[in-house]
């Protein structure tokens, strides 16, 4: 296993994202320590790699709170010695689907500052511990928008553009220490928390909305959860030992290009 003996932190594991990287992370033989806001689904994820021989464990911890991250980062380094692998997979509430013209200061930039705050607060506390130790990777996620003009993204897009500048400058600081900073571009999963539930609110509206998704891409097929968990497997481990500064494009393509103008030659 690839991450035999790696420890793991990840915030927003509850959520359906967080819990298929944890879950990846705990097969590949990381220890995984999950937290997020409300514990029960939190529980379930530990409870699932737990039955498949996995190791995890749970705390409550608001992503958002500067002394609640100090005080379970400094609970796992005295439980496990070493934090070899911080990812932050926390929601955020977006407004989308209105023109910048017609969308409120408010709902614009909540988004950015909700993004920025809890990914500079658990990035720089993992970076505190891995300094000293001399390794680590601090992985984050972000989507589609982050790469193109995207419309009707709201503040969605400047978060993930933010967050990936952040994600590259504190890579440029801390890889003299030995430490990697990566970061996930991903498109929407259909098969993620997020679609599903829109997906069984307005099931015609969805399948219009996924279709022109898919159209977007060059593969003409979105990744689903475990292809960012693969991907996720993939960078924290030595196998991706010198990558760094950069963000993985897992989007089908999407960003290197709009593709709905493609169609399949016949017979091909």
């Amino acid at each position: 296993m690839i991450l035999q003996n790696k420890k793991a932190v990840i915030y927003g594991a509850g959520g359906s994202l967080g819990g298929a990287v944890a879950k990846a992370l705990a097969r590949a033989g990381a220890r995984v320590f999950l937290t997020g806001h409300n514990l029960k689904p939190v529980q379930k994820v530990a409870d699932e790699i737990l039955a498949s021989g996995g190791n995890a464990e749970i705390d409550q911890v608001d992503a958002l709170d500067h002394e609640a991250i100090n005080s379970h980062m400094n609970k796992v380094v005295q439980k496990a010695g070493t934090v070899d692998i911080s990812f932050n997979a926390i929601g955020f509430k977006v407004v989308q689907n209105i023109p910048l013209v017609d969308i409120s200061v408010d709902d614009f930039v909540s988004p950015v500052t909700t993004a920025m705050k809890t990914r500079f607060l658990t990035a720089t506390a993992a970076a505190k511990v891995m300094m000293k130790q001399g390794s680590g990777v601090i992985l984050s996620l972000t989507a589609t928008p982050g790469g193109i003009g995207y419309p009707f993204t709201g503040g969605f897009a400047p978060a993930c553009s933010a967050m990936e500048s952040f994600s590259r400058n504190l890579a440029s600081e801390l890889g003299i220490y030995g430490i990697r900073v990566v970061n996930i571009r991903s498109a929407g999963s259909p098969d993620s928390g997020v679609f599903k539930e829109a997906i069984e609110t307005n099931p015609d509206e969805m399948a219009t909305i996924l279709q022109k998704m898919e159209a977007d891409t060059m593969l003409k097929k979105l990744p689903l959860m475990a292809d960012i968990a693969n991907v996720a497997v993939f960078l924290v481990s030595d196998l991706a030992g010198k990558i760094t500064g950069v963000t993985i494009d897992v989007t089908s393509g999407t960003t290197a290009g709009l593709n709905y103008r493609v169609e399949p030659i016949a017979g091909k």
